[in-house]
């Protein structure tokens, strides 16, 4: 999603990663909320002629059983229960963030006709990594709802899997017919990398192991015009910056150590996380800004645009054991978050250490 137009590209450029943000996080939210409960809702009676056997193993019962049961068998009647509530959920759930996007920010816009937008050079690709993050995380919790519904296993996979990919499709066209955005194919490839990586994982293992991550930290700018410019791109509140603000953003890939050496004694919750974030960005391609009337507004070009790179340890939060309901849900939420840990950076072309990395 990228706008077509000098000052409203600068002052909204990050409405893609933004929507993409707040859908990854709504869906995390809504979708396992019925799955902490479970368990009390998955008990059967004894009439095993109407049980449908779910397709995940004992294999699959050794992986998830730190979180939620999926090895109870469920009746017929059972799971067309949960497949229909899925299914309600994911409809009105969707067609509410449709209408509040409409409302906040296609409304403001004229549609137009049919028409394509190239930003693949804005935010030093980190809005990109972003949308990559957003299809991952929607299509993962996705693909646990359908879990929870006792589907066979390839299709929970697939069509969980391919829900990122669905939703964010529909918010591109959307952009595609709106005066002030514009379909982008770089945002429908990222979307697509990210769903594929929980299909290949999945189809592969049968498990997730390496999530993608996000993590944010405040940027206090040290000059009057930058945190002024700031503010004007960004947003003045917290929640804003935590949105918008691409200089703040880290994105992590997360490999949990136990899954990949099985043999060894590591914990099973020790994982190992690369991260990507950028700095010095207060433009989508320079930093530079322009008025309506294209007079220059804004003229820091003097700073330098520049890409980080980090190594840290990391805590997968989905490997820890826990019978309590609730604990259980907010690990499960928590994990598409980084845990703060020291991290290597390597930025410049120099190395450093962060104490904390946020």
């Amino acid at each position: 999603m990228s706008q077509t137009s000098g000052q409203s590209q600068t002052a909204l450029a990050s409405h893609s990663c933004t929507l993409k943000l707040l859908l990854s996080f709504y869906l995390l939210l809504i979708f396992t909320g019925p799955l902490a409960a479970q368990d009390s809702t998955s008990s059967i009676g004894p009439d095993t002629s109407r049980i449908v056997p779910l397709i995940d193993t004992l294999k699959q019962k050794q992986i998830n059983d730190t979180h939620f049961r999926f090895d109870i068998p469920l009746t017929r009647k059972q799971v067309r229960s949960r497949v229909r509530l899925v299914t309600a959920v994911n409809v009105t759930g969707y067609a509410a963030i449709l209408t509040s996007l409409s409302t906040a920010w296609y409304s403001s816009y004229k549609q137009s006709s049919f028409h394509t937008f190239n930003d693949n050079k804005e935010w030093l690709q980190i809005d990109k990594v972003g949308h990559m993050y957003g299809g991952y995380i929607e299509s993962r919790v996705s693909m646990e709802l359908w879990r929870w519904t006792g589907i066979e296993r390839k299709k929970r996979i697939w069509f969980g899997g391919l829900s990122g990919v669905v939703y964010q499709t529909i918010i591109e066209t959307l952009d595609g017919f709106s005066s002030g955005w514009g379909w982008s194919w770089g945002d429908i490839g990222a979307n697509i990398t990210g769903s594929t990586l929980l299909i290949s994982q999945e189809l592969a293992w049968d498990e997730q192991r390496i999530k993608l991550k996000f993590s944010f930290h405040k940027n206090n700018y040290d000059e009057p015009m930058l945190n002024t410019r700031a503010d004007k791109i960004y947003g003045k509140s917290l929640a804003e910056r935590f949105l918008k603000d691409y200089n703040t953003h880290t994105f992590w890939a997360s490999a949990n150590l136990k899954s990949f050496l099985p043999k060894t004694n590591l914990p099973p919750w020790l994982a190992v996380a690369v991260g990507y974030g950028a700095e010095g960005m207060f433009g989508a391609r320079d930093n530079t800004g322009k008025d309506l009337t294209g007079v220059t507004t804004f003229d820091r070009r003097d700073i330098k645009r520049y890409r980080q790179f980090y190594l840290a340890p990391d805590i997968d939060l989905t490997k820890i054991k826990t019978k309590k309901k609730g604990v259980r849900f907010l690990l499960v939420a928590l994990s598409a978050f980084k845990f703060p840990t020291p991290s290597l950076e390597f930025s410049n072309g120099k190395f450093k250490v962060n104490a904390l990395h946020f």
